[in-house]
């Protein structure tokens, strides 16, 4: 059992790493940190602060524990398909380039595709994917660009024949030129600034793992990234119970739209 106080150390956890700890579900993340912290034989959370403060590997450790990293790529083909065969038209109908950010987009599996749906529009050269997320080390990985066979099972065949190199029986390399396509950056949902006039952000999976105040908060700050009439494209598992209060109007499955102004 872990001794100590989890509101103390959701302060010093906050000093430390500018992770705000509750902003996160409490029952399911102090469990899972909890676990973590037996895991690497210490039983209080001031000693398990005190270790990742002077550890960096344990620190790393504890900042990858932490974020919850379940990706691939075209995850829920068929919304991707809305997005090529609706939305982008229509985005595109009005600009000839559009500014698109991956929020939290963990392995990079999520800004890569968007790169790849895009070049069936516009040549690689015009494309510019800005991509997010809280974890270095994931943000690492996502450059290096290399993948599990397993992660590419819903990717259209066109794209893994046009743009992967197959490196043995369960690993593909994405090519260069789809990784100069997309700037990666560490960035918090909860206390960074956003970037500004969006024509669309792709925010998937992640919101669920906040509280009803921290989402509302992530969205209203979505809505001011984006341009008037810009896109916002979530997760298989949230829905924007009342897009309106939020400045949103459902546009299809999956899609809000900013009302425009």
């Amino acid at each position: 059992m872990v001794t100590g106080s989890y509101e103390e150390f959701k302060k010093k956890i906050h000093t430390l790493t500018k992770i705000d700890l509750h902003a996160y579900k409490e029952r399911q993340m102090k469990r899972r940190i909890e676990s973590l912290i037996t895991k690497n034989g210490i039983d209080s959370y001031n000693g398990y602060v005190d270790a990742i403060s002077k550890d960096k590997k344990m620190y790393d450790e504890f900042i990858n524990y932490l974020t919850i990293n379940v990706s691939e790529f075209y995850r829920n083909p068929e919304q991707w398909t809305m997005l090529e065969k609706d939305l982008l038209p229509l985005m595109l109908a009005k600009n000839s380039t559009l500014k698109v950010w991956s929020a939290a987009c963990s392995t990079g599996d999520e800004p890569y595709s968007l790169v790849m749906l895009l070049a069936k529009f516009m040549p690689l050269s015009r494309i510019k994917i800005f991509a997010t997320d809280i974890d270095k080390q994931i943000l690492e990985k996502a450059s290096i660009g290399l993948y599990n066979v397993k992660s590419l099972k819903g990717l259209p065949d066109e794209f893994v024949k046009k743009y992967f190199t197959k490196l043995n029986e369960t690993s593909y390399k994405i090519s260069d030129e789809v990784k100069k396509c997309v700037e990666f950056k560490q960035h918090n949902l909860l206390k960074d600034d956003y970037p500004k006039q969006c024509d669309l952000i792709v925010c998937r999976n992640v919101v669920i793992y906040f509280t009803e105040e921290a989402k509302d908060m992530i969205y209203k700050k979505f809505n001011e990234s984006l341009k008037p009439e810009g896109f916002l494209f979530v997760g298989s598992t949230e829905q924007i119970i009342q897009p309106a209060a939020l400045g949103f109007q459902s546009y299809k499955s999956f899609f809000y739209r900013k009302v425009g102004n």
